[in-house]
């Protein structure tokens, strides 16, 4: 419960981040900061089995490897 609780609060610092250096055109490093977060919340979604968490951001890691893919090729 201690991991789950801490990796809630860690996850949401990096969206949060993420989210900030987006609106201040911060690029590339913005996908890294908000995509680790976002697979920090799936994971809580996973242990937690939360359906709704898990649709939410597990449906956004593909959009951010989109993202990662397009800054390496």
């Amino acid at each position: 419960m201690l991991i789950k609780k801490y990796l809630k609060w860690i996850s949401t610092a990096l969206v949060l981040t993420g989210i900030l250096l987006t609106n201040l055109n911060i690029y590339p490093i913005n996908i890294y900061f908000h995509g680790l977060g976002v697979i920090g919340w799936t994971i809580a979604g996973f242990i937690s089995k939360d359906k709704a968490i898990l649709t939410n951001f597990g449906l956004q890691i593909p959009l951010f490897l989109i993202g990662i893919y397009k800054i390496i090729f």
